[in-house]
């Protein structure tokens, strides 16, 4: 059973249940759930409201303080998407519902004084975090129906990121970070080949899923097991040549070194490229 400490609105309550090692406040969000409720009431959840504890603290500071500063009309549309993302991946990381909700509020207080803010990687992320960046969509559509503010697709892909570390052990300035090492990693491959690679092409896209995993690999020191780098160096000499050079660039960007084994992976996939650009060319 649990009882109320707090009613923000109609569908947004904190809440006291009891736990086996003693009391513990809760966001409880759900339609209506607020309706004529009063401090101390007692109430059963139903099988549609949801449960955010507010032990847990983020980056942004303790979910118990953050509660108190964030309109509940934020935390509603950022429920919505944990949501939404819940019933695409399974179990997500509710906690992020806090810094999400806080950073759609300040999106809306950017676009109210006309302070828009570029996202260099919205491109990327809607590659690299499709499924996570339709989801955050979700955002987009609420915000318009309930407040009439449009955010326009580089907020939504910083959504997209919050989206992201709910589902992965990652937080959101690490998804930014892959994000960022992506990205220049495209753009030293265009760069090395002299050529602009097509966003929308398989091979682009099997390339950006590479180096997002390589990245990430580098970071957790994940090694690989299977080196292929006499081979792929006596096969493609000139693509394993320029994945070298990339794959010494982008360690010196992480602050990591890349294990060797690496150099060969990102070239079948720059040869890959490279034959599809050739192809286009050729009119195939």
């Amino acid at each position: 059973m649990f009882r109320i400490k707090k009613v923000l609105n109609h569908n947004a309550v904190i809440a006291i249940v009891k736990k086996d090692d003693g009391l513990e406040e809760c966001l409880v969000l759900g339609k209506g759930i607020g309706f004529g409720k009063k401090v101390s009431e007692q109430f059963e959840i139903r099988e549609d409201d949801r449960i955010y504890s507010l032990e847990e603290a983020s980056e942004r500071g303790k979910a118990s303080e953050m509660v108190k500063e964030i309109p509940p009309i934020y935390l509603e549309i950022a429920g919505e998407v944990l949501k939404n993302a819940e019933t695409k991946f399974g179990c997500v990381d509710t906690n992020i519902v806090f810094p999400m909700a806080d950073h759609i509020e300040y999106a809306v207080k950017r676009i109210k004084n006309n302070e828009q803010i570029s996202n260099p990687l919205t491109d990327d992320i809607k590659v690299l975090f499709y499924v996570e960046y339709k989801i955050a969509e979700v955002a987009r559509k609420l915000l318009k129906e309930r407040l009439g503010i449009e955010i326009d697709d580089d907020e939504v892909g910083y959504i997209a990121l919050h989206v992201h570390s709910a589902i992965q052990s990652e937080n959101v300035a690490q998804s930014m970070q892959i994000a960022k090492a992506v990205r220049e990693c495209i753009s030293l491959i265009e760069k090395e080949t002299k050529t602009k690679i097509k966003a929308q092409s398989l091979s682009y896209n099997r390339m950006m899923n590479h180096i997002r995993y390589m990245v990430t690999r580098a970071l957790t020191g994940e090694p690989v097991k299977l080196n292929m780098n006499d081979y792929i160096a006596n096969t493609y000499p000139d693509s394993f040549a320029i994945s070298t050079v990339i794959c010494d660039q982008l360690g010196k960007s992480l602050g990591k070194k890349l294990d060797d084994v690496e150099i060969g992976y990102l070239a079948m996939h720059i040869e890959r490229v490279k034959c599809d650009i050739q192809q286009e060319k050729k009119g195939v």
